[in-house]
């Protein structure tokens, strides 16, 4: 494995805080039209891909149901899809993408050993006070929704128990009343 004295410009260009607000339809969390599209198209440009023109042109369509009818979802609107051609890019970038960052981690654990394993250590103590405070607040959040729904239980045995109670009393009424009118 090659040693690493300087972090790479891509990784520190990663790591840099962005400006632009991203609103669009998102792929891989990435928005589409401002990002994703641009890249697709200028990859196509240099020839590294080749991604159909209609699927750059009309990147989202229509799903269709097997009869051939415009799909619904549950709350009526039409559900749409990302073009294979570019979904399929996308996820090949995602997979390399995760190799490279898999790899300069690997890369940097190993050429710093030793900052790298303080680095880790530094971070597990840091983090300990947090977790434990989690588990704290979740334990008491967990006690506090087991005693709310006991309480409803009990609310609910209780209401229906009084239902009962006033259904048998009427019924307990009306035999009477048969009984005194034979």
């Amino acid at each position: 494995m090659s040693k690493i004295a300087t972090t790479p410009q891509y990784i520190k260009n990663l790591l840099m805080p962005s400006p632009k607000s991203q609103t669009g339809r998102r792929v891989w969390g990435i928005e589409l039209e401002t990002t994703w599209l641009p890249f697709l198209t200028a990859t196509n440009v240099m020839g590294d891909t080749s991604i159909p023109a209609d699927a750059l042109g009309s990147p989202i369509r229509l799903v269709y149901d097997a009869d051939g009818s415009v799909k619904f979802s549950k709350s009526g609107r039409p559900v749409s899809k990302v073009v294979k051609p570019i979904s399929e890019s996308v996820t090949l970038i995602r997979q390399n993408f995760v190799a490279t960052i898999q790899q300069y981690s690997e890369q940097v654990a190993e050429s710093k050993k030793e900052e790298f394993a303080k680095m880790v250590e530094a971070s597990t103590i840091a983090g300990r006070p947090l977790i434990a405070k989690d588990r704290e607040n979740l334990d008491k959040a967990i006690q506090l929704r087991l005693e709310e729904a006991m309480r409803q239980a009990q609310e609910e045995a209780q209401h229906k128990a009084q239902e009962e109670a006033t259904e048998q009393t009427a019924v307990g009424e009306k035999e009477r009343e048969l009984a005194v009118a034979q």
